[in-house]
């Protein structure tokens, strides 16, 4: 069985950072430790830093949605994720209205088998509530689906109140836990028939049709909800300052929530639909960006350790399907590419800039989502025994984000130009190397992760 020592790095975790070698064989991590010895083939990696394979809990891969399907596959999307140092992702299975929830599994077993690069698990996105449906709960958890996800919004996707508390009152049998894509719908949807009606067509009034309140309302609804159901939940992609309030008041009262942020809630704002169409459209996604001060109010909740996890909700599409959109705003598929930028604008915008530490980088992006999905401590950690998914990070490199050196196939990409330190060097996936210094060197040989249930305290 090949060995790999990989010799000298400063190894990261939730805890701290310390010295240490780490001995591979096989797909397993045997050893950690200092002056570490075996026959093996050595890779010095003196003044890097070694985390556990990242993880993006929130990715929409060949997902069907607004009459096209997303650009980025599980060949492209993998593939992004390898080089963006993501080593699992968990994507959304999604029940189509009338379908069973194996129909869902199945079809997305078929999407990601033989053409993912990384390793992957499934949410159940669920849209049609029945009693067949809750029939079929258990097989899902004896299938590796032990979390899953409800929507406010959208026509196709959008639940009842009253699916939601019966969904969340069974799930808590099994030990399951529910997040939910927050917004009101009913004062989404008027304010955006209104814009249309007054000719108000442009990505401008993207963000203008979908307030912050909005977000904060449906949060503050579905933590009652939670409350009523007595059970464990997750706000998935929170954007605002109010929203994060609505959380942390939430919590206050006794709800076990948790809670996830992503990049371009941290980094973007909504300044960028003044733009002309082509440029504005990349940007459209939902909840759409916010405010400086909604930035601020989410970085502060991360450095306070008020948030819990960072994904990045990779929905992509090309500018050719955006500008289904270029005379009505409301035909523009929602969604942004960014799995494979998420960590290096992490430790540029979060570590350097001093408003997260190394450790809780770490816990944001790796152990923490491997604790909360039910996956640690194969994923997420730099134990013996644990999977040896690894990342080796140059501190000291710099570049810049551009969608001519990306691996996903939308064509462009939402931070264009901006500066990063750091960098990816190289990632192993289950002991093998597959991505280093730009090129992703063994395609394909990702495995599904059949997952447990939350551990995340």
């Amino acid at each position: 069985m090949k060995k790999i020592l990989l010799k000298g790095g400063t190894l990261v975790s939730s805890r701290g950072t310390k010295r240490a070698d780490v001995l591979i064989s096989g797909e397993k991590i045997v050893a950690v430790g200092r002056h570490l010895q075996a026959e093996a083939q050595v890779i010095d990696v003196s003044g890097k830093l070694i985390f556990p394979g990242f993880i993006d809990a929130h990715t929409h891969f060949d997902l069907e949605v607004s009459d096209t399907v997303t650009a980025d596959d599980f060949d492209g999307g993998s593939k992004a994720a390898l080089a963006g140092g993501v080593t699992t992702v968990v994507d959304f299975a999604t029940q189509n209205k009338g379908e069973t929830l194996t129909d869902a599994l199945n079809n997305w077993h078929m999407k990601a088998f033989a053409n993912s690069s990384c390793d992957y698990a499934f949410h159940m996105a669920i849209s049609d509530w029945r009693e067949d449906v809750r029939e079929e709960l258990p097989a899902m958890f004896e299938q590796g689906v032990t979390s899953f996800k409800v929507y406010m919004i959208y026509d196709a996707m959008e639940l009842s109140d009253r699916a939601i508390l019966e969904l969340m009152t069974e799930l808590k049998k099994y030990g399951g836990i529910v997040g939910c894509h927050c917004e009101n719908s009913a004062i989404v949807g008027k304010l955006r028939e209104k814009a249309i009606k007054d000719g108000n067509v442009s990505p401008a009034y993207h963000p203008l049709t979908r307030p912050d309140y909005t977000e904060a309302e449906a949060v503050n609804r579905f933590l009652s909800i939670a409350k009523a159901a007595d059970a464990p939940c997750i706000v998935v992609h929170l954007s605002t300052k109010a929203g994060c309030e609505e959380v942390l008041r939430a919590r206050k009262n006794g709800v076990k929530v948790y809670a996830e942020t992503c990049p371009q809630y941290l980094l973007l704002d909504d300044s960028v639909y003044q733009k002309p169409f082509d440029d504005s459209a990349k940007y459209v996604c939902s909840p759409p960006l916010r405010k400086p001060e909604d930035n601020q109010a989410l970085w502060d909740a991360l450095k306070a350790n008020q948030l819990n996890t960072v994904s990045t909700d990779h929905c992509s599409f090309t500018l050719e399907q955006k500008r289904a959109g270029e005379g009505d705003f409301t035909k523009i598929p929602n969604g942004m590419p960014g799995v494979e930028t998420r960590a290096i604008l992490m430790y540029t915008y979060g570590v350097k800039k001093r408003r997260l530490s190394l450790q809780q980088m770490c816990a944001y992006l790796s152990e923490n989502p491997a604790r909360l999905y039910g996956m640690y401590p194969k994923k997420g950690a730099l134990k013996a025994g644990s999977d040896a998914d690894i990342v080796v990070f140059d501190p000291r490199g710099h570049g810049r984000i551009s969608a001519a050196t990306d691996h996903g196939k939308c064509g462009y990409d939402p931070f264009e130009g901006t500066r990063t330190v750091g960098g990816v060097e190289k990632v192993f996936l289950r002991g093998r190397l597959v991505y280093h210094d730009g090129e992703v060197v063994l395609e394909h040989s990702g495995k599904y992760v059949s997952r447990g249930k939350n551990s995340l305290v």
